[in-house]
């Protein structure tokens, strides 16, 4: 482990080959787990303010848990995920045959929302874990994501790249420089190395 700033990080995320296959996975992990994608608590009112733009995507079984119980619970004493219809599909879930996507993703990028999705979706498969005034990032390995991690190693692309994008918008991009940096030394050190990431 590792800390870059306040932020500790896990050996597994320097060492991991990851490039998530949607079209392996389905998007397994919108409509799998304990409860709904984690929100942060800042997250709450943005997740409430792209419901308008987003109703016409959703189905009438999440239109119904929405209705009754909101976008969002909290599970736990300060601890928010969004809602699910049934046990672990989230609320904002829609489907493209077989493959779920993320209806707020969806309307981002047609320029309808300002909120791209919850943090914690776009940094999976890391999972963010307060440790007092530290944030730790530990790579969540689950049998749902074994197509993101024979892609990344056929296509040589490292964890730590893949979520570039993520991980700056969290962090910020002089985080993620000195994040990636260290992340090159000590994969030096180990013998392991992932190609750079393609700008654009």
């Amino acid at each position: 482990m590792f800390v870059v700033d306040d932020v500790l990080i896990s050996d597994d995320v320097v060492q991991a080959a990851f490039s998530c296959n949607l079209t392996a996975c389905r998007g397994a992990c919108c409509v799998q787990g304990a409860s709904g994608a984690p929100l942060e608590t800042s997250e709450l009112a943005k997740v409430d303010s792209v419901l308008d733009a987003v109703r016409d995507r959703l189905r009438p079984e999440a239109l119904d848990v929405i209705d009754q119980e909101g976008v969002w619970e909290e599970i736990a004493p300060g601890h928010y995920a969004t809602t699910c219809v049934g046990d672990a599909e989230c609320v904002f879930v829609r489907y493209d045959g077989p493959v779920a996507k993320c209806a707020i993703q969806e309307a981002y990028h047609e320029g309808k929302v300002d909120f791209e999705k919850p943090i914690s979706c776009h940094l999976y498969p890391i999972r963010v874990q307060r440790l007092g005034e530290f944030e730790a990032l530990n790579y969540e390995q689950i049998d749902i994501c074994a197509p993101g991690r024979v892609n990344g190693k056929d296509m040589g692309i490292g964890l730590a790249e893949m979520l570039q994008g993520p991980l700056t918008r969290k962090y910020g991009q002089d985080w993620y420089a000195q994040f990636l940096l260290m992340v090159k030394e000590r994969r030096s050190v180990i013998g392991t190395s992932f190609r750079e990431k393609e700008e654009g």
